[in-house]
């Protein structure tokens, strides 16, 4: 799979890719995670000019979108029910994963991409979000506690740091 950032070109491939990840969380006992038709059309506009929007694609066509981006984020500063693995400020930020194939590594592939632009990665999670849970301890991520979203809502927070990544 090839990592890259997303295009303007790309939006209407993505919107269908969040699209298809709404109806999976359905699916899989997660109806609320990205209710409302979350993330808009807007945001995800938003994430392409900034820079901070990827995709992942294999012969062309888009297997998977993110967001990922450095530095500190506002609903990260403060952490429930437990603690970060470290206090650096410089960590990456996964956030609005999907992916079009489940079980075939996307996602791994995903978090290694990520953890070679920086070894300190968190993302957090619905705690109805089992294929996410599972996805991420399987690839080193440990609870960290709770954090809650601008809007109120609770998610599981996640970190793993790399020791040994290739920083690109």
């Amino acid at each position: 799979m090839n990592i890259r950032r997303a295009v303007s070109g790309d939006i209407d491939e993505i919107m269908s890719l969040y699209s298809m990840a709404r109806e999976f969380m359905k699916a899989t006992g997660n109806p609320d995670q990205w209710k409302d038709n979350y993330p808009s059309r807007e945001l995800i506009m938003s994430d392409v000019k900034s820079g901070s929007l990827y995709v992942g694609t294999e012969n062309g066509e888009i297997l998977a979108s993110f967001f990922f981006v450095i530095g500190l984020d506002p609903t990260y500063r403060k952490i429930y029910g437990g603690r970060w693995l470290d206090d650096n400020d410089e960590y990456g930020t996964i956030h609005r994963v999907a992916v079009k194939v489940h079980g075939k590594g996307v996602a791994d592939e995903i978090y290694r991409f990520c953890s070679g632009l920086n070894r300190s990665i968190r993302i957090d999670t619905h705690k109805d979000n089992k294929p996410m849970q599972r996805s991420l301890e399987k690839n080193g991520f440990k609870k960290c506690g709770i954090i809650y979203l601008e809007n109120g809502d609770e998610r599981i927070a996640y970190q793993r740091i790399q020791e040994d990544a290739k920083i690109y």
